[in-house]
């Protein structure tokens, strides 16, 4: 492969269609049920390969150090596990709100891993990436697999699904969810029965974590309830935001017009298969081995 001066790559956000949370493990974490919804909306890199072996990050997130930041992490992993000389100036235009349960800081981890397995010439597999990436974080594997999945364990086992294309209208209030706080919280409930794929319907779709987020964030409940003017709304992941579907654009973005000034709000359309991989394959054809 020629050397690149640039490459500027998409990463999407997601919403948990539902979340249940099945059980407990003694190490803490949760076993869980969800679907992980692709949205064609979210952040973007820009990957400026060297030969210093330096990562530097540009447009770093306000309270997040380098240290604690997941696209350097990422970065530094793969260096590790394939011994690479190799550096990268990456350049992060965030357009994703912090603690929202849409998934950014592990799809960022994700566009570093898939870009850069490609621009240092890696050659790791999607499977070996994801393995990589599941060091970082339960949820970055669906975003390296890019597709729309059925996920259980702790959101690491993951079964590809072919959904319905739908229309998403996204709001976010003004509010950080803990994430620890929320799973760590004596109400939540751990005790969902487990359901199959198969037997899956809309009409069990729900989210355990979303009675404990509003009443410790009134700022999501008070989405929720104005929500409910338009669809059936739901809670994604761990909050604070909060979406509703459609059926097409129009409505969607006749709702989105309706949304007060001091939410955050977009709409988006649910992708299968995810747009960093539709653009890694437009500039890499056959150049990344998917075993």
């Amino acid at each position: 492969m020629k050397p690149m001066l640039s490459l500027r790559l998409p990463s999407p956000a997601k919403i948990n269609l539902f979340l249940h949370i099945t059980g407990q493990r003694e190490n803490g974490y949760h076993d869980l049920q969800t679907i992980f919804q692709l949205l064609d909306f979210g952040d973007n890199l820009t990957f400026y390969p060297n030969e210093s072996g330096k990562i530097h990050l540009k447009g770093n997130i306000d309270g997040v150090d380098e240290k604690n930041n997941l696209i350097i992490r990422a970065a530094k992993l793969l260096q590790i596990s394939t011994d690479c000389t190799r550096g990268c100036t990456i350049e992060l235009d965030k357009n994703l709100p912090l603690g929202a349960g849409l998934g950014g800081g592990s799809s960022n981890a994700a566009t570093a891993l898939v870009a850069l397995n490609t621009l240092w010439e890696c050659g790791l597999t999607e499977k070996s990436l994801a393995r990589l990436g599941e060091k970082i974080g339960a949820d970055v594997p669906v975003f390296i697999y890019g597709q729309s999945a059925f996920a259980e364990g702790i959101g690491e086992i993951l079964t590809p699904i072919e959904l319905p294309i739908k229309w998403f209208l996204v709001v976010t209030p003004d509010c950080h969810v803990s994430t620890e706080e929320v799973f760590s919280h004596p109400q939540l409930t751990r005790n969902s029965s487990p359901i199959k794929i198969r037997a899956l319907s809309g009409e069990q779709y729900r989210n355990d974590c979303q009675s404990v987020v509003l009443n410790l964030y009134p700022a999501v409940k008070q989405v929720l309830d104005w929500m409910e003017n338009f669809a059936t709304p739901l809670m994604t992941g761990t909050g604070a935001s909060v979406f509703c579907s459609f059926e097409n654009q129009r409505e969607a973005e006749s709702a989105l017009s309706k949304v007060p000034k001091n939410w955050q709000a977009f709409v988006a359309k649910g992708e299968n298969c995810s747009p960093l991989h539709q653009q890694m394959r437009t500039f890499f054809t056959g150049a990344w081995p998917s075993g």
